[in-house]
């Protein structure tokens, strides 16, 4: 079953996505050469406190940190360690979540450390991230769930790959509904599986947490010896980008986004829902 937001429900969500939002901006910063990936998490611990916040991913199925640190070839869920040094050239995703009065946001980003890195790990990173923007633009009355897979695909297979092939689009994880929990139905494929129909229609009230997950290499992936951390399997590095996204009756609300999506989906020709918030 598919949970439909009410507008109110929808504007606490908002307030969580802002903390989303508010940690991605300090785990950037702090994403430096040197820096520990354990760090990073105990950035993202200081900004829920902030923001009387609670983690979603903290204890989660077990999972023992705050935020998801996943370094180059890692793709999603990894964790935390002391162990993990940030250096230059490096590729880190983070992924994280806060609960706001029982309500849920989630989002992710790729950041470069340091400098001097490759030209198609950039473009990994541009594509991946654009690719999710289509998706999101694909969240129309009336679309169903399939469209925004088939947004995010096509967007993806119509980037030429710096050194030719085609970029992976990792099979195994996708994006799913969210909001008095963190993941909840419909589970949404970065790509389009005929097996699966059409999935249910976009009406307002319909969340999603959109996130494109692509290597430069394999869409395979294997989970390491913890249970958590996922890598690809023939070793080539990836990106990961995530927002939670409302529908509503006047379009999409980008709710992990500090101006709610506007600016990027002016750029589509979009126009985004007007912030709850104000």
């Amino acid at each position: 079953m598919v949970q439909i937001k009410s507008p109110e429900q929808i504007a606490k969500m908002r307030e969580a996505g802002l903390v989303v939002a508010a940690i991605h901006a300090a785990t950037r910063e702090a994403a430096v050469p040197g820096a520990t990936t354990k760090d990073l998490d105990q950035v993202a611990r200081k900004v829920l406190a902030e923001h009387n916040a609670k983690p979603n991913f903290l204890g989660y199925g077990g999972f023992p940190a705050t935020i998801c640190t996943s370094v180059n070839e890692v793709v999603v869920h990894g964790i935390p360690s002391d162990d993990v040094v940030l250096k230059d050239g490096d590729v880190i995703s983070i992924d994280c979540g806060a609960i706001i009065d029982g309500w849920h946001g989630d989002a992710a980003y790729t950041a470069f450390v340091g400098s001097g890195h490759a030209p198609e790990l950039v473009e990994l990173s541009r594509v991946t991230e654009e690719s999710m923007w289509a998706g999101i633009a694909a969240m129309k009355q009336g679309n169903r769930l399939v469209d925004v897979s088939r947004a995010i695909e096509t967007y993806i297979r119509r980037q030429p790959k710096p050194g030719g092939g085609r970029y992976g689009i990792i099979e195994d994880y996708g994006g799913h509904g969210i909001g008095t929990e963190m993941h909840m139905d419909p589970h949404l494929l970065n790509y389009v599986d005929r097996r699966r129909g059409k999935g249910p229609k976009l009406v307002p009230g319909f969340c999603l947490a959109i996130e494109p997950m692509v290597s430069l290499g394999t869409p395979k992936t294997e989970v390491l010896e913890d249970d958590w951390t996922v890598v690809t399997t023939d070793g080539t590095w990836s990106s990961h980008w995530e927002h939670s996204v409302a529908l509503t009756e006047e379009g999409p609300l980008v709710l992990t986004s500090p101006d709610g999506g506007k600016a990027k989906l002016a750029e589509l020709g979009i126009v985004a829902a007007p912030d709850p918030l104000g």
